[in-house]
């Protein structure tokens, strides 16, 4: 699974900079200079960062082969990614990435099935967007009293939602 770690907006200067929009907690790391990164789409890239320096806030790549401000224009919305493989997982057993979760079954605490994870949304609350059978898909906030446990082994989530929830 491919995960967006940044957005190429507008050019910055003449010789080919370009603004990213940064979707990674770790910019130093994905943005390194030397690195290849894989592209969505995939025809603009790999690119391979050649300078990255922050400035006003804004984190400014330069990318080999992109030499002045038309050829970084055409860059712009392009997105960043890579492969879900390539994260480490974290140690904090209570802490998960979107790219583990969507896909897992979900059930109640009695074993009753319930769907399975389609997307993960994060608009000031987390919230688990269930797709389920026959039935519109549900938001079930993604705290520990209504998801009490999560088992990405064994490829499931259990829920323990309040009445009219579900």
């Amino acid at each position: 699974m491919q995960l967006v770690v940044g957005r190429i907006g507008r050019p910055h200067g003449v010789r080919g900079d370009v603004t990213v929009e940064v979707l990674t907690d770790d910019p130093e790391l994905r943005f390194a200079v030397g690195t290849s990164i894989a592209t969505d789409p995939a025809g603009r890239g790999p690119l391979v960062v050649s300078g990255s320096r922050w400035h006003k806030g804004f984190l400014l790549l330069a990318f080999e082969g992109v030499h002045d401000r038309d050829a970084a224009e055409e860059l712009r919305g392009t997105m960043l990614v890579i492969d879900s493989a390539d994260v480490a997982p974290s140690d904090d057993p209570d802490e998960f990435r979107d790219h583990e979760l969507i896909g897992l079954a979900v059930e109640t605490v009695s074993g009753q099935p319930v769907g399975e994870v389609a997307d993960v949304l994060h608009h000031g609350q987390d919230l688990l967007v269930v797709r389920r059978s026959g039935a519109e898909e549900a938001l079930i906030p993604f705290v520990k009293a209504l998801v009490p446990e999560v088992d990405l082994k064994a490829g499931r989530l259990v829920v323990d939602p309040p009445e009219g929830l579900l």
